[in-house]
């Protein structure tokens, strides 16, 4: 990772899974931490145009 933009992908994406692995658990740690309805959206919504990213930068090499 080289600038800024690809540091703040590459930590929403652990984020998102490090969420889906509790839900194994039936934990959701984002409503957990943000229990105000727009502002989990807003991060399920950074989390899921961070793994757009992602998938353009592995392919983009």
């Amino acid at each position: 990772m080289r600038n800024v933009l690809e540091w703040i992908v590459l930590v929403l994406v652990t984020i998102g899974g490090i969420n889906w692995g509790l839900g194994l658990f039936d934990f959701n740690l984002v409503t957990a931490i943000f229990r105000v309805d727009w502002l989990i959206t807003t991060v399920y919504a950074l989390v899921g145009l961070a793994g757009l990213y992602m998938i353009f930068y592995l392919f983009k090499k």
